[in-house]
C-alpha cells in the first residue's frame, strides 16, 4: 500500500483515482473476446467473395456516388 500511495503521489492523484486509472490500463491489455472465436470469424470471413479495388480506386468512386 505504501508503495502504490508513493505512486500516486508522485503522479500528483488521490490513490484511488490512481488505482481505477491502472485498473483500465490492465483491463485495456486484456483480450476482450476469445481468440478461437476471432480466428473462426476470420476463417469465416475469407469465404465471401466482395467486390474490392485498390483504396485510392475505391475513394473516387465513393466521392462520385456523392456526387450523383
Amino acid at each position: 500500500m505504501a508503495e502504490i500511495r508513493r505512486l500516486a503521489r508522485r503522479d500528483h492523484l488521490p490513490v484511488g483515482e490512481w488505482v481505477r486509472r491502472a485498473l483500465r490500463e490492465a483491463r485495456a491489455r486484456q483480450p476482450v473476446h476469445d481468440p478461437q472465436a476471432k480466428l473462426k470469424a476470420v476463417r469465416q470471413a475469407v469465404g465471401y467473395s466482395f467486390p474490392t479495388a485498390e483504396i485510392d480506386q475505391m475513394l473516387r468512386e465513393i466521392e462520385q456516388g456523392y456526387q450523383q
